[in-house]
């Protein structure tokens, strides 16, 4: 069978995964080049800049491969829940 002949279900729990390690190897490359990462990563979302990003461990490369929209919608659940 070809690799193109089937169907690949991804779970979302991967996708969450999978956005935390990139925010977090995104943190810890803005962190290692002396940036404030909270900040250059809010610059990021708010602005969809690439710049705010250094291009440090391929950190631009990789941020711009999450959804912006579905990023916010994860943080705002993942806030509320441990708020409640």
């Amino acid at each position: 069978m070809d690799d193109l002949d089937f169907t690949r279900k991804f779970n979302v729990v991967d996708k969450k995964i999978g956005t935390r390690e990139i925010l977090s190897s995104v943190y810890d490359s803005l962190k290692l080049k002396g940036y404030n990462p909270i900040n250059q990563i809010v610059g990021y979302i708010l602005s969809e800049d690439p710049t705010y990003i250094t291009n440090y461990n391929n950190a631009r490369a990789l941020i711009t491969r999450i959804d912006r929209d579905e990023l916010l919608q994860e943080l705002v659940i993942s806030y509320l829940e441990k708020d409640g």
